[in-house]
């Protein structure tokens, strides 16, 4: 054991000298590893990215609530049927609330209505045009989870009485009341005065497609006063126990066709969404990053296992009077091969090591630019990165190390 950990050093210590000696070479020879070695981090870099921020999306949809809508979120193949579906109405959600009370052990809570559309909202100079306006109710508390930088969501009493109140969303806030606060003050909403009684804290964006900091939430009694409600409501349904998702979604379904009042072998006229379906559109977005990553990768460590192989031969064949002196002077087999192979995984590691340096500052460049890309360098992917690295150097560096260890010292000795 001792033998073979000084032959492991002595070969370290010639690799290194014979690395430096080449300085241009190695750097050339290593170029292939650190294009894969940045290759398969950045692609890892992605798509750990795309999973935290659409877990964070997700987060704010809930993951114990399911949306009974007009529309699936999914592909529709069959648009006239869903076209023709009868909208949702807000007192649908009360008609459900009564049979989730009548139903014993329900998997599901509550209903909340929810009417949605865009409108301006505007304090003195300053106007906002394209604000999501929603209209609900006090329920909408027990589905959201959302926190209050400042204030409250209204009340029972102000929710049925229709008082026109709000509570806006973080940016909107910032906008309208950049230099206090909001609270009690008034904002024109829709060309409709409402007093604001809270401020949702920061929530960010979905799948940066909607921010959730872009919105006003109004009692749902005032919002149809001023804006009715032809587009149709929304049901978010809260469910007990989230891991009984797909039991809590069958219930809902034969809940909801009750409350439509549809009969055996009809056809559902409302969807019920969920995560899941956001899920099954971005996973082939995330196996095309994976296939074309891999691809790239793979392409470039051939390309700088062939370099390093090729640089290990005429290494091999420019040290051949060395390496006959060393056998000649009692060198085993292994410690020809030892020193070859460390030589070939070094230049390898050099190059792994580069390609993390570079992955890194390009993952800062990106989280400079772009503050809001979800993008996440995880210590996992320096620990892939170097066991790629040592293993593309194992493989590109063998057959020439075993070339090595194999020649006659007689011949290598008269080698010219």
């Amino acid at each position: 054991m001792r033998r073979f950990v000084y032959e492991f050093i002595e070969s370290f210590r010639i690799a290194v000298t014979q690395i430096r000696a080449n300085k241009l070479r190695s750097v050339l020879t290593a170029l292939g590893v650190i294009i894969g070695i940045v290759a398969v981090t950045l692609m890892g870099t992605a798509i750990r990215g795309i999973d935290t921020g659409f877990q964070n999306s997700l987060a704010m949809l809930g993951d114990d609530v399911l949306y009974v809508q007009k529309w699936p979120w999914g592909g529709v193949e069959d648009w006239w049927n869903y076209a023709n579906r009868p909208s949702l109405r807000p007192r649908d959600a009360d008609t459900l609330n009564r049979i989730i009370a009548g139903t014993p052990d329900s998997l599901l809570e509550i209903a909340v209505p929810v009417l949605g559309r865009g409108a301006a909202v505007k304090r003195g100079d300053a106007k906002l045009s394209a604000v999501y306006i929603i209209g609900t109710t006090a329920d909408y508390a027990r589905i959201s989870g959302v926190d209050y930088r400042e204030g409250r969501l209204f009340n029972d009493t102000e929710a049925n009485a229709g008082r026109e109140v709000c509570v806006l969303g973080y940016d909107v806030a910032e906008a309208l009341f950049p230099d206090g606060s909001p609270l009690d003050q008034v904002v024109i909403i829709g060309g409709h005065p409402f007093q604001v009684v809270g401020v949702f804290a920061k929530q960010g964006e979905f799948l940066g497609l909607f921010s959730f900091d872009n919105q006003a939430v109004l009692p749902l009694n005032a919002y149809q006063k001023y804006f009715g409600s032809r587009r149709g409501a929304d049901l978010r349904v809260k469910i007990t126990d989230k891991n009984r998702l797909a039991d809590a979604k069958e219930e809902l379904v034969g809940a909801m066709r009750r409350v439509r009042g549809q009969l055996p072998g009809e056809r559902d006229n409302f969807s019920i969404n969920e995560q899941q379906a956001f899920k099954a559109q971005l996973d082939p977005i995330k196996s095309g990053i994976a296939f074309a990553g891999l691809f790239i990768t793979g392409l470039s460590l051939f390309v700088g296992a062939i370099g390093i192989m090729n640089i290990t031969f005429v290494s091999v064949k420019e040290r051949t009077k060395e390496i006959g002196t060393r056998k000649a002077l009692g060198a085993r087999r292994r410690s020809i091969l030892l020193q070859f192979l460390i030589e070939a995984v070094s230049i390898c590691l050099i190059g792994g090591a580069a390609g993390m340096v570079v992955s890194f500052l390009l993952f800062l460049g990106v989280r400079q630019a772009a503050p809001s890309f979800p993008v996440e360098f995880s210590p996992d992917l320096v620990l892939v990165s170097m066991a790629v690295s040592v293993i593309t150097g194992v493989i590109s560096g063998f057959a020439p190390a075993w070339g090595a260890s194999r020649l006659d010292p007689v011949v290598a000795l008269r080698y010219e």
